[in-house]
């Protein structure tokens, strides 16, 4: 996701930052009944997250404490779709699963303004695993915003957790071995006290791209 705000757009800078702010945070805490949230002006792992045809995020469960500061839990997801025109046989639903990996519990097609808030913990599973099929100019777009509660002991650190639908047979296997590349890369930036940003530069310039 691109995740600095002098990168982005004014009218996404604006709504960011009323997402971010006291305002917001204590409506969402009336809400979700989680007392004492905090925003994350860092945007680690949200802002603005596209997808073009062909794209896919597998089921997981998310990161469960904030990569730089080890007492923030994380609690809740706020997703905001920037989709105009989307049309519901091109896919991009957002699917939550239940605790066990059972069923679909709910598929959120990404109309545009449409918002869909919802708790994270070690099983809130949620993804998009079904390729994009949209025009080649068209994208998926969404904003994406995490909230967090300081903890007075530090919370048990768990990376990204992949999991398989019951339909996924082989690429099971696939989705395992991403889990594991995850929590490696993980454990890297914590240890290292490195950002996204460091790594994606390192990378370019391995490749030869400045």
């Amino acid at each position: 996701g691109l995740n600095k705000m002098d990168r982005l757009p004014p009218f996404l800078r604006e709504v960011i930052t009323e997402l971010n702010s006291d305002r917001f945070v204590r409506w969402l805490e009336q809400l979700t009944g989680i007392q004492g949230l905090k925003a994350d002006d860092m945007l680690e792992g949200g802002g603005l997250h596209q997808s073009g045809r062909g794209g896919f995020l597998n089921i997981h469960a998310d990161f469960t404490v904030h990569p730089h500061k080890r007492n923030w839990r994380r609690r809740v997801n706020v997703l905001v779709y920037l989709n105009k025109g989307w049309q519901e046989d091109w896919g991009g639903q957002l699917e939550l699963w239940e605790r066990d990996m059972s069923t679909c519990s709910a598929r959120i097609t990404p109309f545009f303004n449409r918002c869909v808030i919802f708790n994270t913990d070690e099983d809130s599973y949620h993804g998009l695993p079904d390729p994009l099929t949209c025009p080649e100019d068209e994208s998926r777009k969404s904003i994406a915003l995490y909230y967090f509660t300081e903890e007075a002991e530090a919370p048990r650190l768990r990376t990204t957790n992949y999991r398989a639908r019951p339909t996924d047979g082989i690429k099971g296997v696939a989705i395992w071995l991403d889990k594991q590349a995850i929590a490696l890369y993980t454990r890297v930036k914590r240890t290292l006290g490195i950002n996204d940003d460091f790594v994606s530069d390192l990378l370019n310039r391995l490749g030869g791209r400045k």
